[in-house]
């Protein structure tokens, strides 16, 4: 009885030390996005952002599928296909639900661990210490309860340090599927900046092919030279080979989009047809909002939280460990009596355990532990730094881009102007067929330089979208 009593004080004791105690290590506070050094606080709006639409109120940014905002019904199809089949993708959702079964796995630390077993001994001691060779069963029947009390946050430390790093992982995930979208969005474009220009080139081979027969008729006539007849006929053939050299291009990039839907090039065919769109308007909001709408970024700061969490962790080794353990069953020398009450034993009692002496193990892990912390704020802070960065460039191409495609635009028409002026002059007979090759190659440029710069418009546009995060925020990954 008196055991009885003092068991359950031992008991009551640990319990309401449990109550009382206090978690080491520093709590969390997310550090400042930029460095200390450079004594600015985030730019209420970005340096190129004059003229571009700024998302407010909220309902105005960019949500879920965001590359519907190009009303491509093609394009649309193709990146459902990349959350369901891309292997990147597969690859980071799995870690996240690794992730996931960690913090489920830390959290276990909170309860205590109760094994049971059943086994059947029979022994015989030896003469010399027993005085005999008499045989002897043991039939036992235990259950083994241990319990290391969390007294010092431990557990509490690894469990929000498993917790940071799922969210982390949830963020990296949202990650790869915007990377993948957006790769898959700007190759789409490109490609179809290729069928364009297979397109302008098919249109310029068959005038070239008639100005090849026009001179050859020249010649016949004999108001042509030899020399015109081997002038059209090369820029016939060279017209053929760039037509040519596209098809290489277009299929390198029908194979990439192939292995960004989860298919083998074989598998994967989309028709030609050309460019025909334009960079939509992008709400671009203001520069704080990138820490809630970039997975990079709440990665990096969800590491930042991890890496804090496992100073409390170092540090709570600095303490003793309490353990409290129980154990009861039944225990007989013969099979009858095994499951009889007077076979019940029981035990019980709390064990506490310090390190006197690690030869500076535990100091040396918790200096590890806040040099981790500093190294995650600095990556943090360089993932800020390079967001806004991805911003401002893709800003200011499209910005360039946008200028340069007007005047493009109008050196093409006056470009497609001096064609058609130079060749009634040559059928004239009032200049050379040099002059008609100079203005064709001219046009041609121009033809495709439009072409170029309208396909990069594009990709810049997808560039954008994908540097503001798309349509995630940081929301979804707590």
């Amino acid at each position: 009885m008196i055991f009885r009593k003092f068991a359950l004080a031992a008991v009551t004791g640990m319990l309401t030390l449990l109550g009382a105690c206090a978690t080491v290590g520093p709590n969390y506070v997310r550090p400042a996005p930029l460095p200390p050094q450079t004594k600015e606080a985030i730019p209420l709006s970005y340096m190129e952002a004059d003229g571009w639409r700024i998302a407010a109120p909220k309902d105005n940014v960019l949500r879920g599928n965001w590359w519907e905002i190009y009303a491509n019904p093609e394009l649309n199809a193709l990146e459902e296909q990349v959350a369901a089949a891309n292997q990147n993708v597969a690859q980071a959702e799995a870690n996240y639900r690794q992730a996931q079964a960690l913090v489920r796995a830390t959290r276990s630390g909170y309860y205590p661990a109760v094994t049971g077993g059943a086994s059947v001994t029979r022994s015989r001691g030896s003469f010399e210490a027993v005085g005999g060779h008499r045989a002897s069963n043991d039939f036992l029947l235990p259950i083994d309860f241990s319990w290391e009390i969390d007294l010092w946050g431990r557990v509490h430390r690894t469990v929000e340090a498993s917790q940071a790093g799922a969210q982390a992982s949830r963020a990296d995930l949202a990650s790869a599927l915007l990377s993948a979208q957006s790769l898959l969005a700007q190759d789409y474009f490109q490609l179809r900046t290729v069928d364009a220009q297979k397109m302008v080139l098919e249109d310029t081979i068959v005038g070239y092919r008639k100005t090849f027969d026009l001179t050859k008729n020249r010649y016949t006539a004999g108001v042509a030279s030899r020399a015109d007849v081997l002038q059209a006929e090369t820029q016939l053939k060279s017209a053929q080979a760039q037509s040519i050299d596209l098809g290489a291009q277009r299929a390198q990039l029908s194979h990439a989009m192939a292995l960004l839907v989860g298919k083998p090039p074989s598998a994967f065919s989309i028709p030609a047809a050309p460019l025909a769109a334009t960079p939509p308007a992008v709400p671009i909001g203001v520069p704080s909002d990138l820490l809630e709408r970039r997975p990079d970024i709440a990665s990096a700061e969800r590491n930042v939280a991890a890496a804090n969490a496992r100073i409390g962790v170092a540090e709570a080794a600095f303490y003793p460990d309490v353990t409290l353990s129980a154990s009861a069953g039944l225990e007989a020398a013969t099979l009858a009596k095994w499951l009889a009450w007077p076979a019940r034993f029981w035990s019980v009692g709390p064990a506490v355990s310090e390190v006197l002496f690690d030869g500076g193990l535990r100091g040396a892990q918790t200096d590890q532990t806040r040099a981790a912390y500093d190294a995650q704020v600095a990556a943090y802070r360089q993932t800020v730094l390079t967001g806004f960065q991805e911003v401002e460039d893709s800003l200011a191409v499209l910005r360039v881009l946008e200028e340069e495609a007007r005047v493009q635009q109008e050196a093409l028409a006056a470009a497609r102007q001096t064609v058609d002026v130079v060749t009634n002059q040559y059928k004239s007979g009032t200049v050379s067929y040099l002059d008609v090759i100079v203005v064709q190659v001219v046009a041609l440029s121009n033809e495709q330089a439009a072409l170029n710069i309208l396909g990069r418009r594009m990709a810049a546009s997808v560039s954008l979208v994908k540097a503001l995060g798309g349509g995630w925020e940081a929301s979804a990954s707590r």
